[in-house]
């Protein structure tokens, strides 16, 4: 069952793809452990690279992929950019932690097992409290806030996925509320970065501006660890082996510049075209099995709509556009009854 996602594309494939979508990090423990860094795996689909002489002010980075099972792009560009660190590994200049979020789905190509990963990042579930991810989340949750507590210095999450249907802005990043605080924190410790700016350079063109208590992994992140957070959306979905890698190759190398601090690629002094940015304006919650979506399944995220057009229905309650106009993100009538099924946004800019 591990290896099942392997089989039909297997010759697309690298090797540190492959081992990176089966949770197998054996490579980079092998490169890293000689190159005298710390290594700690937590739990399955967990790695923390740390140096073992480090100063006081040595940035700690997350980069998680995988928390939907079906969102592979990131996962080989991931894959990649650590197997380039691998072959130089002093170049790493900041403590590292990797999530490969749900194996189990990886492996099945699925998005989820029982149900949706990214609403779980909380200890208010609802009726969602006995699925299989709930344990997995659980597991990320606690090997998440260990590894922030570890140090003082800036702290940064980026959850990268991509996006099931198109987008009016290909790329865009879902920015807790919580993170600017933080981000505030990490410039007063001297660090010359900004998440918009990184943002820019990583050629997202939008950046929304989420509350605080959604229960996805981004924002337990930024509301529990006061890390810089964002859940990145890097274009479609695409089977393992199949995405364009010349799509990625823009987040990747900023990536990359993370990571090896590049203070030329992250000054937020850099002149770069920064995202568009928006705020969210309504949360559509499915609350009964009558719930309809008041778009059609071709709606491109950040399609703009019309003050008092129909958003969604759901039995006698009815979702409008409240302001001149809203965009709409994430429109899904399919999700259980409770959880989040769209967002509408307005333009901060």
């Amino acid at each position: 069952m591990k290896n099942t996602v392997l089989t039909a594309t297997a010759t697309a494939i690298s090797d540190s793809v492959r081992a990176l979508a089966a949770a197998d990090f054996s490579g980079l423990v092998q490169a890293f452990s000689v190159a005298g860094f710390t290594l700690n795996q937590p739990g399955q689909g967990m790695l923390q690279i740390v140096s073992s002489s480090a100063p006081a002010a040595r940035m700690s980075v997350l980069l998680s992929v995988g928390i939907h099972g079906d969102e592979t792009g990131p996962i080989e560009m991931l894959a990649h950019l650590l197997d380039e660190l691998a072959a130089a590994p002093q170049q790493l200049a900041v403590d590292l932690m990797i999530v490969v979020g749900n194996p189990a789905a990886i492996a099945q190509q699925r998005r989820f097992i029982e149900a949706d990963l990214n609403r779980l990042f909380s200890d208010k579930r609802g009726a969602l409290q006995s699925v299989a991810e709930t344990v997995r989340a659980d597991a990320i949750m606690h090997a998440t806030a260990a590894f922030f507590a570890r140090s003082a210095a800036p702290k940064w999450h980026l959850d990268l996925h991509t996006a099931i249907r198109p987008s009016h802005y290909p790329t865009f990043a879902i920015v807790p509320e919580s993170t600017i605080e933080a981000g505030k924190q990490a410039l007063s410790l001297t660090l010359s970065l900004s998440l918009t700016h990184w943002l820019a350079h990583a050629g997202v063109e939008a950046e929304v501006f989420s509350p605080q208590s959604a229960n996805t992994y981004s924002s337990f992140s930024a509301r529990e660890c006061a890390t810089v957070s964002a859940t990145v959306e890097l274009g479609q979905i695409g089977a393992l082996g199949q995405n364009d890698a010349s799509l990625l190759a823009q987040p990747q190398a900023a990536l990359a510049a993370l990571l090896r601090a590049d203070p030329l690629v992250l000054s937020a002094s850099a002149a770069v075209r920064l995202p568009c940015r928006f705020k969210v304006a309504q949360e559509i919650i499915k609350r009964s099995a009558d719930f309809r979506m008041g778009c059609d399944r071709n709606t491109h995220n950040f399609t703009p709509m019309q003050q008092g057009e129909i958003i969604a229905s759901d039995g006698e309650s009815v979702y409008r556009v409240q302001q001149a106009q809203e965009y709409i993100i994430f429109p899904n009538p399919d999700v259980r009854v409770g959880l989040r099924a769209g967002l509408m946004l307005v333009r901060q800019d």
